[in-house]
């Protein structure tokens, strides 16, 4: 390693270093884990480790450093994903999005909060992505963004899957306390198969879920019982 390739290294973890300590200051409880990023399309990746009580934070560096208005909008999305300061951190991001490299301005950017209040987005993904995928599956995923009131609905989209962005979003219907790991997991490994099919053209219309899709989808150790615990408990899952 030469002399300049250290002193950038030493450089980005001072930078860290020092926007974890702005950060813990807002924090009432826990601690925090920075790694600055150069991400083209995620600007605010949460990791939470509830066991050990700590946030492990991906920030883009364009937060290196933001002032303490921002560091303590930082601390309240971390801990609560309080909405206002996802508002204040948006604004933040769209006033930098000069600083992403290869990005417009008419780029959208996207926060991801994979810890929610019942299950952690980010170790479902990680296990199924070494169990089933070799960790070949590349995508970012998040928790979509909150509901109103609770509701009855006809209908429920419990995941996505963007190709442009390569970004799986999961309704938040599904981080309840009533819902096993093992539907979520379900959802999430569905949206990762989409990585690995492409969306085929049959008789002029677009093919999402192809056959080899639904073979693969079945390989997952829990798939039966997902189906049966979904069609038992679809009125609780369409109420939210």
């Amino acid at each position: 390693m030469s002399k300049t390739t250290k002193r950038i290294s030493q450089e980005i973890l001072d930078a860290q270093d020092s926007l974890e300590r702005r950060i813990r200051a807002h924090l009432q409880r826990g601690r925090v884990q920075v790694t600055l990023t150069d991400n083209r399309y995620t600007m605010i990746s949460v990791r939470r480790v509830a066991k050990e009580r700590r946030y492990e934070v991906r920030l883009h560096h364009m937060f290196a450093d933001a002032d303490p208005l921002i560091t303590r909008a930082l601390a309240r999305y971390i801990a609560d994903n309080d909405a206002d300061a996802s508002r204040v951190l948006g604004d933040f991001i769209d006033d930098n999005s000069g600083h992403v490299r290869g990005r417009s301005r008419r780029t959208p950017t996207t926060v991801i909060f994979t810890a929610g209040e019942h299950h952690d987005l980010r170790a479902i993904y990680d296990d199924l992505n070494a169990r089933y995928f070799e960790n070949k599956i590349d995508a970012a995923i998040t928790w979509g963004a909150r509901c109103g009131r609770p509701r009855r609905r006809n209908s429920i989209k419990m995941g996505s899957y963007s190709v442009e962005d390569r970004l799986i979003r999961i309704h938040r219907s599904l981080d309840r306390e009533f819902i096993p790991r093992y539907f979520v997991a379900w959802i999430v490994f569905h949206e990762m198969l989409h990585q690995v099919h492409d969306i085929r053209v049959k008789n002029g219309r677009r093919e999402f879920h192809s056959k080899e899709f639904m073979a693969d989808e079945a390989q997952f150790e829990q798939y039966d019982e997902a189906k049966r615990w979904e069609r038992r408990n679809l009125d609780a899952l369409l109420t939210y």
